[in-house]
């Protein structure tokens, strides 16, 4: 079942041509949704006005969701979309947000930040997409200027940012700098994957922190935007 997140888009600009119609984000990461194999589940869902990925999903489905809703593909990419077999299916795929890069897309801005904290010795398959801490404070670091600028941000993750949405272990926990860029930036939304709801042991999919919804969007969940009161 695809879950659904409605949230209030602080800036108008991207709603001026729509008479009200809310922006319709599909994001999905690490579990592929049975839901949408179904063509009378995705004619229920309607217009996708974009297709969020947020890591650890094959290519070949990121692909399959991006032309059953003919609709723009951002993604990320997770600590397992590595190796051979990846990068033969990425063939098929427009290039990965570059991390820390803002990115326009259906009248929003996003950033977009790839990989996992660094949790298994060099030479496991999965360690291309494994970022140690200080690597990824020089993604979030570099990152930071042009995003304080442009905000508001739309940010996409595969880990979370430490303490918000992550779990303990060292597999799933969340960055350090994520948490820093998340105190800074504030952006209106967040959304991540990485961390299954069963490993942190709630059901909740959001967690407020200050200005920002964060989203594990394991799964898929279809996120509403809609124009500021």
């Amino acid at each position: 079942m695809t879950d659904r997140v409605r949230l209030a888009w602080p800036d108008p600009r991207p709603f001026a041509n729509r008479a009200g119609r809310p922006l319709q984000l599909l994001a999905v990461s690490d579990e592929p949704d049975p839901a949408l194999d179904s063509a009378a589940s995705r004619d229920a869902i309607g217009t996708v006005d974009l297709v969020l990925g947020a890591g650890d999903l094959d290519a070949g489905y990121l692909a399959f969701l991006a032309d059953a809703f003919r609709a723009p593909l951002l993604y990320v990419r997770g600590n397992h979309d590595a190796g051979e077999a990846w990068e033969t299916e990425q063939e098929h795929l427009p290039e990965p947000m570059a991390d820390g890069r803002v990115h326009d897309e259906a009248g929003l801005r996003l950033m977009g930040f790839s990989g996992s904290p660094r949790y298994a010795p060099h030479g496991r398959p999965a360690i291309d997409q494994q970022v140690s801490g200080l690597g990824m404070w020089r993604r979030v670091l570099g990152a930071f200027p042009a995003a304080v600028r442009r905000r508001p941000l739309l940010v996409v993750s595969h880990a979370a940012p430490r303490g918000c949405n992550d779990a303990p272990d060292p597999a799933h926990r969340g960055f350090r700098a994520f948490r820093w860029l998340l105190g800074r930036l504030a952006p209106p939304l967040w959304i991540h994957g990485h961390t299954a709801l069963v490993r942190r042991g709630v059901d909740a999919r959001t967690l407020r922190y200050g200005p920002t919804l964060l989203v594990n969007v394991t799964g898929a969940t279809l996120i509403e935007l809609v124009p500021p009161v």
